[in-house]
């Protein structure tokens, strides 16, 4: 599929799907030398929904990169993968640790408004 079926199919705009490509995120199939179209595969609509629960999460392009190449074709002596998956772990569970004492707050406020008498001044 060409950029703009991906973009509609994704969500993701033209821009950020050629930037995910220029971080090697997602790859094209080929590129079609008659009008110089790139052709994605299905496949990129999956990458780029993990793409938007990774960042979502708080993970950075340049870490997804990393994962990714390593993942792909990664040489296991240059790259502790359990070390930087443990890490990355860490820190996304103590974010939706965070994640989940604020929205504890919210319900808490929002109980406590609906409690209180209403007043206009």
């Amino acid at each position: 599929m060409r950029i703009g079926e991906l973009s509609k199919r994704s969500g993701f705009s033209r821009d950020a799907i050629r930037l995910y490509e220029r971080s090697g995120l997602i790859h094209s199939d080929s590129r079609e030398t008659d009008n110089n179209y790139k052709n994605y595969p299905d496949s990129a609509i999956f990458t780029l929904e993990v793409v938007r629960d990774a960042q979502a999460a708080g993970m950075s392009i340049d870490d997804l990169s990393l994962l990714l190449r390593q993942l792909e074709d990664g040489d296991p002596d240059d790259f502790d993968g359990d070390a930087f998956l443990a890490k990355k772990i860490a820190e996304i569970e103590a974010r939706i640790e965070a994640a989940s004492r604020f929205l504890e707050t919210l319900k808490q406020s929002r109980e406590a408004l609906a409690i209180a008498p209403f007043s206009h001044n």
